[in-house]
Order: C-alpha cells, then structure tokens, then sequence
C-alpha cells in the first residue's frame, strides 16, 4: 500500500510555503533521521527549520585527527559548526533551543558522568524545557514536526527526553497560543520490509575489503541481528517521503558532520563503525500529541 507524503491532508491554498520543523537532540541527528524529508521539502520551496537540543558534547569522534575535541570542552563548539554547514546544505534554517546557544547539555549515554551533569538534557523537567520550545514553536507557526518515535530511535537518553518535550510543548502550545493553528507531529520510524531491503543491499555492496572479516572496520548487519525499535510493523508507518532527488543533499550534509560520520557510496558508519544504507527513504507515523 503506497505511504502518501507528510502534505498528505494539509490545505493546498496555504497563502505561504508549508512550514516545517524538526526537533533533535544533537547535532548530525537532524541529517540522519530526517536529512530527506528536510532536504525534499526545502527543495520544494518549503519553509523547513531545524531546533537542535543539545551541543552534542559528548559525541565520540572518528577521525584521528579531530580526536582531541573528545571529551573537551571543544567538542561542542566545532560540532556547532558542523551542524550549520550540514544544515546549509540541506537548504534548512537552524535554531538552538532556547536562544543562542543551547540551556541544556547532551546527557551521553545511561550511567555515563554526563548523566549526571545539572544541565543535562535527559534529567531536565519535561516541563521547563516544553515551555521554552513551546515558545520557539509559536513563533514560527509550524504545519509540520518532525521529531523521533517515543523510544528516541535506538533508546538514546536525550533522543527520548525529546520526543516527551516535543509531545509535551506541542500540548502546550495548544493550550497557551490557541491563535496558532495546531501542527501535525510525526515520528521517525521504519517499515520492517524496508529495512530487510536495507540489509539485503549492504550484503552486496559493501566490499569485502571493509569488512572487519577481511581485516577493514566495517561490521554489516546479519539479516537476523536485532533491529533498533525505531524499526517496526510495516503497517505502523503511515506516511513516507522517497526521493531520490533529495539524497545528495543529504549526503552533502553528512559530510559536514566528520566528527560523527563516514560517508561512502550509498551507506555511512558512525563511530561504531557498523555499516547503514542511504535509501534516499524515510518513514513516518502520524502521532497524537496527547500520547505519552
């Protein structure tokens, strides 16, 4: 069954361009979850906008020669710039939550220290910071949010915390801006069918001499290994952006985040160095704002 687009049910006579806006928690994420719904509808002269949470200070960092910025206070910064370079290139405008510069910090992972730094995005009160996108939304009077599913994409602390503000802002924007037409949210989530496809591709195209099996660093999935729970029934995805047009813009931006990502041709590595597909795809659920 074809997936319509996210325009699918919004006014066609909107007297400006559709206005959308993803909320992440980290540079590179805006890229990696949403990098082509962003860079189709910027193409389609759309009004996209980006509201990172985070620095993303505690990122791990991939190429030996930027390994100093790991763990330092420089980390933030240079990755600050990466994200308005990558966000360029997808031909978006870029925001921190909260001002300029982020009120908040990447929380890195469970029972990492940064968990437990007093600006940490995932101890911070869902309330506090819901008030302060709340704010950010209403001003730019969005018709679409883009944001992760419930479980943050792979379960990533700050990634969770941000789907529960961006729930809880959007509940609140309802509430204290009624003048401002209510957006629809979606959630980033992939059909289990494409997925297999995914890992069927990897098999064949990432040479063998990438292989940790053959002595490179590249690990492909097995067609049995776990998938993360931002992979589910097909039939939970209820809208997708596909095209193919829009994937070199998305590629041009993961190049910008080189502390993050490796970009090869047709897939990409993070610092784990485990191989993922550029399908020139991305799925989406229509989510109720008033759910958890």
């Amino acid at each position: 069954m074809e997936r319509p687009d996210l325009r699918d049910g919004i006014p066609v006579d909107l007297d400006r361009p559709l206005r959308v806006v993803a909320v992440h928690a980290h540079p590179d994420d805006e890229t990696l979850a949403t990098g082509v719904a962003l860079a189709h509808h910027a193409a389609a002269g759309d009004d996209v906008h980006v509201i990172t949470c985070t620095l993303g200070e505690e990122g791990e960092v991939i190429p030996p020669g930027l390994a100093h910025l790991e763990g330092s206070e420089a980390l933030g910064p240079h990755r600050s710039w990466e994200v308005a370079r990558a966000t360029a290139a997808l031909g978006v405008t870029h925001h921190w939550l909260g001002g300029d510069l982020p009120r908040w910090r990447d929380s890195g992972m469970v029972g990492s220290a940064a968990a437990a730094h007093p600006r940490a995005l995932a101890g911070a009160d869902v309330e506090e910071v819901a008030a302060v996108l709340a704010e950010q939304l209403a001003a730019l009077h969005p018709d679409v949010v883009l944001t992760y599913d419930p479980e943050g994409g792979y379960r990533h602390p700050d990634h969770v915390q941000t789907h529960r503000v961006t729930v809880a802002a959007l509940a609140r924007l309802a509430e204290r801006h009624p003048e401002v037409p209510s957006p629809r949210l979606y959630v980033s989530l992939t059909p289990r069918s494409w997925a297999e496809e995914d890992r069927r591709w990897l098999a064949e195209h990432v040479p063998a001499a990438a292989r940790a099996e053959e002595g490179g660093r590249v690990t492909v999935p097995d067609a049995d290994d776990p998938y993360p729970p931002s992979v589910v029934d097909d039939g939970r995805v209820t809208h997708a952006v596909v095209d193919g047009a829009a994937l070199p813009a998305q590629v041009a931006a993961l190049r910008e985040h080189p502390t993050q990502v490796t970009v090869h041709d047709g897939w990409f590595t993070l610092s784990n160095d485990v191989a993922a597909r550029l399908p020139a795809r991305e799925g989406y659920a229509r989510w109720d704002r008033t759910a958890p």
